[in-house]
């Protein structure tokens, strides 16, 4: 290579150094990631700026966002601050009327929502991480694939890397019935479709726009089923009816567009009050305008007075929440952190365990619970979020996520009642760990940003 030739790649290389540390400085990133970032660049910029534009983008910059829809509005008079504060971001406001069962039992959860997938007369549009190559998956996929069959237009998104079903016999016959499926893979975006490894970890079945099964369970044996199974895994489902679905179709027609599906505008009518539960829906993502959920959290915690108790199976937190954790805990709040004993994930158990030491000697009490907990569930004083989000960074600031934030009392004191049972079956104390244990959770920790 003459001189002239190495004269313009060093011209490029630090015209795209330059371009990649302007990026990087206008995005929200901890500051340890930021300078993280920027050393990065500077002392190994050939290997950096590869890394870059493939995983240095949290927010999409071609596909558009979540569009509005009819719950978008300004809140009434009565709405609490928080709500308020998540309109400003730009989402929905609370809606009132609707009915919410929380759905803890696996057979519950699996008869709500296949009475659910039957009960559909126009439409069925799902977004789900994970069906099941196994009894329940097939079953879930017949259910959808005969309602096609009848008529139904069925709909669904399925991650591409937690759907690894393409090859199996049901996805063929879903779309020989009809259904149209799409597979959410932002490796086949390109850098401007956002962060290659992040997921779709959303989980909604809306039936008729007026209906959907919600939470944090897949679809698949370990999660649900007909039968109580013998390792069935602790989780959390929902079902929601009334006009707060509306707001769960504005995400599904998000989730669409950035499957690269066609979705025409449907002109049905929108869902009729159906009890008396108010539900805010907040979705989390590259789709999502600034970081909406993770900010509604951090302000949970600051305002809590008497009580957080937080259901997760990861529990890799960002920064600003482990202090804003430990802060409450100091005032005196009853701060508990349920996690499963022993994951599906070791990694993750060994990047949580610096987070949970400093948090319990901040006075944080942490619960370790035998089975392997699924659930995600956030209760602070008389505000409740549940859904697909994990307590970590990856959830609240990379993947898409929904969660619901409820305020109604009985819903409320539903969530609490089923998260007491939870901890009256966990064990509380984290075991003593040695320095070499203590030094590779430190280690952990430092890449629990991207676990």
């Amino acid at each position: 290579m003459g001189w002239l030739e190495t004269h313009l790649l060093v011209v490029l290389v630090g015209l795209v150094v330059t371009a990649s540390a302007a990026i990087i400085l206008q995005q929200r990133r901890s500051p340890q990631a930021t300078l993280a970032w920027l050393m990065f660049l500077v002392l190994l910029p050939y290997l950096a700026i590869p890394f870059f534009l493939a995983l240095g983008f949290r927010k999409r910059l071609q596909v558009p966002g979540i569009p509005p829809g009819p719950i978008r509005g300004e809140p009434g008079p009565d709405a609490l601050p928080i709500e308020r504060m998540l309109v400003r971001y730009g989402l929905g406001k609370a809606e009132g009327g609707n009915r919410f069962d929380l759905l803890a039992d696996g057979v519950d959860a699996w008869n709500a929502l296949v009475d659910l997938v039957r009960s559909a007369e126009s439409s069925i549009d799902a977004t789900l991480y994970i069906i099941g190559d196994d009894a329940v998956g097939r079953a879930f996929c017949a259910a959808l694939a005969e309602r096609a069959r009848n008529g139904v237009a069925v709909r669904l998104i399925l991650d591409s890397l937690g759907g690894l079903i393409a090859r199996h016999p049901p996805l063929r016959e879903l779309r020989a019935a009809g259904v149209e499926v799409r597979f959410y893979s932002p490796l086949l975006h390109g850098p401007a479709g956002g962060h290659v490894n992040l997921r779709n970890h959303r989980k909604m079945v809306i039936v008729d726009g007026t209906r959907v099964w919600s939470g944090g369970r897949n679809v698949a044996a370990e999660y649900l089923g007909p039968e109580p199974a013998e390792n069935e895994w602790r989780d959390l489902s929902c079902l929601v009816v009334g006009p707060a679905v509306s707001g769960f179709g504005d995400v599904f027609r998000s989730d669409w567009t950035a499957a690269r599906g066609k979705l025409a505008e449907q002109a049905g009518a929108a869902p009729v009050p159906a009890g008396n539960s108010s539900v805010q829906i907040v979705p989390a993502g590259p789709d999502v305008a600034e970081d909406p959920l993770h900010d509604a959290l951090v302000h949970a915690c600051h305002i809590a007075t008497v009580r957080i108790h937080i259901v997760t199976p990861y529990f890799l937190p960002t920064p600003t929440l482990s202090e804003a954790l430990a802060i409450a805990a100091r005032r005196g709040v009853d701060v508990r952190i349920l996690v499963p004993a022993k994951s599906n994930q070791r990694y993750a158990d060994m990047a949580r365990g610096a987070w949970l030491r400093e948090l319990e000697r901040c006075g944080c009490r942490i619960c370790l619970h035998p089975a392997m907990v699924h659930a995600k569930a956030i209760l602070a004083d008389d505000l409740a979020f549940v859904g697909s989000a994990n307590f970590d960074a990856r959830s609240l600031l990379l993947n898409f996520e929904i969660m619901v934030l409820l305020s109604s009392k009985p819903d409320i004191e539903a969530v609490r009642q089923w998260l007491d049972g939870l901890l009256a079956e966990a064990c509380e104390g984290l075991p003593p760990a040695s320095l070499v244990r203590r030094s590779v959770e430190g280690l952990f920790r430092l890449g629990s940003p991207v676990l």
